[in-house]
């Protein structure tokens, strides 16, 4: 059953619509149709079901679509939009992410000696079939031992030295902190010091809850609300290397990456729906609420990062992540390389959420 959070509103009340370029967002929604052609994805729990946007996919498939116009009747013919009403403020609210770009070793060097680690061979995946008595019920990984799951090694365990030895190590960088900001990304493309581009993306995760820092610096008053963005927390650090890995194991969560190919350089990392992000039209929402593959159409005028005009864009569900907690909270993939992420780091911003929901769900129990 649809959630009562979806106020069904017209296409009009939809600021900028008619001016959108719908088409760049159908080319994003058809590869997640061609994704779920597959494997279907998980329905989330507010009502927006797979079942419903199933047809819509398949015609996304089979129908030729080739410019801004023909995408906005698309989405008018197959989808209704809905406000969606945030409990709190009547807003929702947007931070931005992107893939960052970084010169890396494929071994360790007297300069390069941070690295990226794969998946370990202890670290078990776990759910309420083998969750130990008196686990926490947030962990969803955990190391094997001899006798039984017990907490994964955190963030300093493991940058102390922990899991040393194992042969885990993908590539190295410079910086700690350039890792650092790759962990909170949850991928990344290594300009290889051998003239070689990778990708390395999420694969796994100690299961430690995130600490951001940016909120540890807001609480010791070093940053202003109003002056936070990731440049601020970069220049923060810059001028106290001291603190630099104190503030940083404050985060226990540790994410452990593998290799992608890349092959289409103009698109981003396969993420959570596992279909290549599109930089300004892919947005990670809360997996347990919606359905990825649903269509929101997020405004923010305040958003002026993207091209300097106020932000309204038709953006489809195609990532999740832990921060993403709500039904009127998104994160606005950016792209890939320096440039997103001078956009992706300044987005903290209010904006109306409106969900498109398939039009059978208005007229049908399912």
């Amino acid at each position: 059953m649809l959630s009562p959070l979806f106020k069904p509103v017209a296409f009009t009340e939809c600021p900028g619509w008619g001016k959108d370029h719908q088409l760049e967002a159908f080319h994003a929604f058809r590869r997640s149709a061609s994704r779920v052609s597959e494997k279907p994805y998980k329905s989330g729990s507010l009502g927006i079901t797979f079942a419903a946007l199933a047809p819509i996919f398949t015609d996304s498939r089979e129908t030729l679509v080739e410019n801004d116009e023909q995408a906005r009747q698309f989405f008018e013919k197959w989808f209704h939009p809905a406000r969606i009403e945030s409990t709190e403020t009547g807003h929702g609210f947007v931070t931005g992410f992107y893939e960052p770009e970084v010169v890396a070793s494929p071994v360790r060097t007297g300069r390069y000696t941070v690295p990226f680690l794969s998946r370990p061979g202890d670290l078990v995946d776990v759910d309420d079939g083998n969750r130990p008595d008196g686990f926490d019920p947030y962990f969803a990984f955990a190391r094997q031992t001899g006798t039984g799951l017990v907490e994964y090694f955190d963030r300093a365990a493991i940058e102390s030295g922990a899991l040393n030895g194992q042969n885990l190590e993908i590539a190295f960088v410079e910086s700690p902190v350039d890792a650092f900001f790759i962990h909170v990304q949850g991928a990344a493309r290594l300009k290889m010091t051998d003239g070689r581009l990778r990708r390395i993306t999420y694969a796994a995760k100690t299961g430690h809850r995130f600490t951001g820092v940016g909120k540890i610096l807001l609480d010791r008053g070093e940053i202003p609300l109003d002056e936070m963005s990731m440049q601020a927390i970069r220049a923060w650090l810059a001028n106290h290397p001291e603190q630099i890995q104190n503030l940083l194991w404050n985060n226990r969560s540790y994410i452990f990456f593998r290799e992608a190919a890349v092959d289409d350089a103009s698109l981003g990392p396969i993420a959570a729906a596992k279909v290549p992000l599109t930089g300004g039209r892919s947005l990670a929402v809360d997996h347990l609420l919606h359905t990825f593959g649903t269509p929101f159409y997020i405004a923010a005028p305040s958003l002026k990062a993207f091209g300097g005009e106020s932000f309204a864009r038709l953006m489809i569900a195609q990532d999740t992540g832990s921060a993403i907690v709500g039904p009127a909270r998104g994160d606005l993939f950016a792209g890939s390389g320096d440039a997103a992420g001078e956009i992706a780091g300044h987005i903290r911003h209010d904006a109306d959420f409106f969900a498109l929901v398939p039009r059978s769900l208005f007229t049908s129990p399912a």
